[in-house]
């Protein structure tokens, strides 16, 4: 014998940003580590509340970590450059 719960049904928001992209932190060596959080996915309950009556979400989110060393150089094999155009990368930006 099965017992069949019922599930519980979501109803998808739309979201905006409210305030600054990232929160940025200075390490004592210089480094400057970025973070970022974004949403991807957030709903509100239909069929549910939480036991004391409030709204129950379900909130999918993601972390982008962007970290800048205090020298500012990266490195690139010489493959990678020979025959190249001579503008940076797409993903630079200046």
């Amino acid at each position: 014998m099965s017992i069949s719960k019922e599930k519980i049904e979501f109803k998808m928001l739309d979201h905006q940003r409210v305030g600054e992209d990232h929160v940025t932190f200075k390490l004592e060596d210089g480094t400057i580590v970025k973070v970022k959080v974004d949403l991807d996915r957030v709903g509100i309950a239909a069929n549910y509340k939480n036991p004391d009556g409030t709204p129950h979400y379900a909130v999918n989110a993601s972390l982008k970590l962007s970290i800048i060393p205090n020298e500012r150089k990266f490195f690139v094999e010489p493959d990678a450059v020979k025959n190249k155009s001579s503008s940076p990368p797409g993903q630079m930006f200046s």
